[in-house]
């Protein structure tokens, strides 16, 4: 035998095991060399398999082999290696070097582990692709279970993997012997989150006994997520481990059932799981990635058997861009997160895309207006700390920071006064103390003189703009008009996704150069309410508290009302026949077009498109990105209706204008003080009316930049940049202006992935209207603290509701559930199994979508899943009970969740797979 065959372990060259030792070498190398306590292993190189195959005459059949190129080939050859190797005789050179590598390990009992060069890579796992063999004793056992290993890397799981993936076929096998830890329990820990990409979160699953159970899904596991940093237990799902795999004198292992006591119990106690979580920061920090770490514990304590990188995990946004404002503050800096009115335009999980760029349009927004006041240059910069973070995110939802808007007040005079109206504009249930208050100054200047001057011109420039806000709002409206009269009318059917691009960042620069100026509304808003509440409380000192609500508005006239108004005048038509009234409320919106048409009912449809033509930019949540317009989705135009019906002929609300007038006449008179309360009354009614204009452009500049997202979008799906449309609102807009400007778009599929599956997870918890945070530490231990914590919900097995699980590979399919008990094709539709094992992996390539009863999301199964990118949920008790083959349902991996649809049927007993297909649907349940 040459030199290159040999045993190699612990005392050989890094460059020798990364060379020959394989992949499962390489990680037991690397832990050594960490300090890591693993058991006692050697490897048999690729060398040693060389040497076998060479003996055996098939050097010239793996060089065919790997140079084939179509798969089916591929396959058919690697059966013929197969028989060769198990067929051809085992050298006695090799046969001693494998009983010397035993002997090295000790009398007992080993474990026999295929370790490929791909194996266990940064990028391709082969999760459960090649052999590996536990409880192993006696040196002829030794040799055919190596020579097993040998063989299977020529399975043809193994061949369809590395076809699938593009890796070459032209591997030598090396194989792993390490002394088995006879263990009491088993499991794997992720450093990041797998399912949701999260990196500030570890995975830890455990079952009793060898870890066969857990790796082959056999055994239902627990599954635990752990705060990353401090070790917290965030969320526990204990599985029903009714079954452990232990060792026995004769080799091989076997399953032996749990007590029933344990089976409901947790595997792992308190100073385990935290022993468990400081090994994984402490590998994760060597070796400067994410890892995927299996590890046994036993009568000594805790043994790492392996470590590869994580190849699986979603590429979720890092934590510092799914919370909080992005924001650089120190240890001890305070933040007050409150979502007071901003929920009103942004209400629950909003889209990163909405998210972000509402945030930069906020920010470049009032840089403007402070500029716009003439603020000096060295006071300009520094508002660049805190502009553009004016808002922030915490698990999807949308928070104003809260402290940088107080910054924000103070760039106009009067701040004493305009913070308190303020409190009361954004609907804040806490007013800020006077001490913090007075901290919260929007920029510093080197000396008191530099201050007044500054303050001295800033007033000037705001007095002028006081007087002069009815012109400025009319200049700004003739531009404003102008760019959306020429952008308004362009064919978007036809326009390119570069097309729209351009005139995205156009009417972007455009109008926001021209909004900040304007933001000096809200000041004047802000200080003549303040003087109308106190020349209220001087003339009118016993006023009712509806009263200062009243005597100040828009007015009935405002261009903002005028799509409620014809919105009403849809609802009195639909109110005054009894007929019409039917159909409307009982029929499905997206039928109700349909149905009108059937029904004849020419002369009212012609009053819906009348609206859809001139307010077909609306939607039912204006300002999210995602939420499609009128023009896009009709239905939601019955969804406004129905509500508008059942509002007309309302005489609950009084005409609260008229009542404040009759108060005034009343206890005001028409004297001097009148004269002077309507002389303010009337330009407080003047800005607000000119503020509801101004809300108005808003609304239509976000109908018309989603015109534009929605041509880009689609445009990335050709491209092949994205899967799907409504991807696109996964990006922030900072990745989206990347795709148009030459950036890397290669990994976007995957962080949208991470995105959703975030989505999904977010959705399950409670969000507090308002909460502190101190430092830049935003972790999950911290906020639960605050408020944020899981809804509870009850759930039955019956059509129209919803299943759940946990999350394993996000997306979502909509198709026929096929329920088996071995792998086989499935013709594409939902694969659901009681369990799995690593030879299911065959039929992945023909379902939609997978459901595993029992089993854990770190199974061989569900990894190679989420590389196939198969949407996959696992641990839903009972499932495969309570469906039948035939069922329709939809799959969201992300979420976890499997739906009974309401077309299911009554399925057949026996399967018919030949119209098993499957949709796949948007995450808002689109074809």
């Amino acid at each position: 035998m040459g030199e290159v065959v040999r045993l190699l372990g612990p005392w050989s060259d890094s460059v020798e095991i990364t060379a020959s030792g394989g992949g499962k070498a390489r990680g037991l190398f690397a832990l050594e060399q960490w300090g890591v306590r693993v058991p006692e292993w050697v490897v048999l190189g690729t060398g040693v398999f060389e040497e076998f195959a060479r003996g055996a005459g098939l050097e010239g059949a793996l060089r065919e082999f790997a140079a084939l190129d179509e798969v089916e080939a591929a396959v058919a050859r690697a059966g013929e290696l197969r028989a060769a190797l198990a067929a051809a005789e085992v050298p006695e050179g090799i046969r001693a070097l494998v009983a010397q590598g035993w002997e090295r390990l000790g009398p007992g009992a080993i474990a026999v582990r295929s370790s490929m060069s791909a194996e266990d890579g940064a990028r391709h796992s082969f999760a459960g692709q090649f052999d590996s063999h536990l409880n192993v004793s006696g040196v002829e056992a030794v040799v055919e279970r190596v020579r097993d290993c040998w063989t299977s890397a020529f399975s043809e799981r193994a061949v369809r993997y590395a076809f699938a993936h593009g890796i070459s076929r032209g591997f030598a096998p090396a194989v792993v012997l390490q002394r088995l830890i006879v263990a009491r329990s088993s499991g794997v820990v992720f450093t990041r989150n797998p399912m949701t990409g999260a990196d500030d979160e570890l995975v830890i699953s455990a079952v009793y006994g060898l870890g066969e159970g857990l790796v082959s899904g056999a055994v239902d596991a627990d599954s635990l997520v752990l705060d990353k940093e401090s070790g917290a237990l965030l969320d526990i799902t204990v599985g029903d481990k009714d079954i452990r795999f232990d060792a026995v004198d004769e080799g091989g292992c076997v399953t032996v059932e749990v007590a029933e006591e344990l089976r409901g119990a947790r595997v792992l106690a308190d100073v385990e799981i935290a022993e468990l979580a400081e090994l994984a920061r402490t590998i994760e920090k060597a070796s400067g990635a994410a890892a995927d770490i299996e590890w046994a514990i036993d009568e000594q304590g805790v043994w790492l058997l392996q470590t590869r990188p994580i190849t699986t995990t979603a590429t979720g946004p890092r934590s510092s861009e799914l919370r909080g404002a992005g924001e650089q503050v120190g240890p001890d800096d305070l933040r007050i997160w409150d979502n007071s009115n901003i929920i009103e335009s942004f209400s629950g999980i909003t889209s990163p895309l909405t998210f972000t760029t509402a945030a930069d349009i906020y920010g470049r927004v009032y840089r403007g207006y402070a500029a716009s006041l003439r603020v000096p240059p060295e006071q300009l910069r520094q508002t660049d700390a805190w502009t553009p973070v004016l808002l922030g995110t915490f698990h999807g939802r949308v928070y104003y920071n809260l402290l940088h808007w107080y910054r924000m007040v103070g760039i106009a005079p009067g701040y004493p006064l305009n913070r308190r109206v303020l409190e009361a504009a954004l609907g804040v249930a806490e007013p800020l103390s006077d001490d913090l208050a007075k901290t919260l100054r929007p920029f510093e200047f080197d000396s008191s003189a530099a201050r007044l001057r500054s303050r001295a011109v800033t007033t000037a420039v705001y007095i002028r703009r006081l007087f002069g806000i009815d012109d400025m709002m009319e200049a700004f409206t003739a531009e404003f008009y102008r760019v959306y009269d020429e952008y308004d009318t362009l064919d978007y059917a036809t326009l390119t996704g570069e097309d729209a691009y351009r005139a995205y960042r156009t009417v972007d620069r455009d109008l926001v150069e021209r909004w900040g100026p304007l933001m000096v509304l809200d000041a004047i808003l802000l200080t003549t309410t303040g003087l109308m509440f106190l020349l209220t409380k001087l003339f009118l000192p016993k006023a009712p508290e509806w009263f200062l609500y009243a005597v100040v508005g828009p007015g009935a006239e405002v261009e903002s009302a005028e799509p409620a108004r014809a919105m009403t005048e849809l609802a009195r038509t639909v109110r005054a026949d009894a007929e019409l009234t039917e159909l409307i409320n009982s029929t499905a919106p997206e039928q109700i077009h349909d149905a009108l048409r059937a029904a004849g009912r020419t002369e009212f449809l012609a009053a819906l498109d009348d609206y859809l033509d001139r307010y077909g930019y609306r939607s039912l949540d204006e300002l999210k990105l995602e939420t499609p317009d009128l023009r896009e989705n009709p239905a939601n135009l019955f969804i406004m209706l129905r509500s508008a019906v059942g509002r007309v002929g309302d005489t609950a609300t009084a005409n609260r204008s008229a009542e404040a007038d009759a108060y005034l006449d009343e206890h005001l008179g028409h004297g001097l003080r009148r004269r002077i309360y309507e002389r303010l009354r009337g330009k407080v009614n003047r800005c607000a009316a000119h503020r509801e204009r101004l809300r108005f452009c808003r609304t239509r500049a976000f109908g018309m930049v989603k015109r534009m997202i929605r041509v880009m979008g689609r445009d990335l799906v050709a491209r092949g940049v994205i899967d799907e449309f409504d991807d696109v609102f996964q990006l922030t807009v900072e990745e989206l202006r990347g795709a148009y400007e030459g950036a890397d778009t290669t990994r976007l599929r995957e962080v949208v992935a991470g995105r959703k599956s975030l989505r999904a997870k977010d959705s399950t918890l409670v969000a507090p209207a308002r909460f502190q945070t101190v430092g830049p530490r935003l972790g999950n231990v911290e906020l639960a603290e605050q408020g944020w914590v899981p809804v509870t919900a009850t759930e039955a097995a019956v059509p129209g509701t919803v299943l759940a699980g946990t999350p394993s590979a996000a997306g979502i399919v909509e198709g026929t559930a096929v329920i088996v008990d071995e792998p086989r094709d499935v013709a594409g539709g939902i694969l659901i199994a009681y369990r799995t094992d690593p030879g299911w992996v065959a039929a992945l390539p023909s379902a939609s979508a997978l459901v595993i009863e029992r089993g854990s999301p770190l199974t061989h199964v569900a990894i190679v899943a989420r590389e196939l990118g198969v949407p996959t949920v696992v641990q839903l008790p009972d499932i495969t009970r309570q469906l039948r083959t035939g069922m329709r349902i939809r799959v969201d991996g992300a979420a976890g969740t499997v739906t009974v649809l309401d077309d299911a049927h009554t399925p057949s007993t026996d399967a018919d797979t030949s119209s098993t297909q499957a949709e796949t649907v948007s995450p808002e349940g689109e074809l």
